[in-house]
């Protein structure tokens, strides 16, 4: 996939995935198992873009499908 720069593609199992594009690092492998609030990838500007971004995507049976239903706010808390 062009244009996305350093790009991970998450397997969620029943056709879905999520992609995170423009990456700047990548901390996992092809095969390697992700669970919940693991660290995956550091934000960057690969792939041509001019400034930090994160392109964010999720896919059903190979079409792009709307994130806002998989998205939750999460509510603000202090540092310490």
């Amino acid at each position: 996939m062009r244009g996305f720069g350093l790009l991970l593609i998450i397997n969620h199992g029943e056709g879905y995935m999520s992609l995170y594009g423009h990456n700047q690092v990548l901390y996992r492998e092809t095969g390697d198992w992700v669970t919940e609030g693991e660290l995956i990838a550091d934000v960057g500007n690969s792939g041509g873009q001019a400034n930090t971004g994160l392109y964010f995507e999720i896919r059903n049976a190979g079409e792009p499908s709307n994130p806002q239903q998989w998205c939750q706010a999460r509510p603000n808390t202090k540092a310490a």
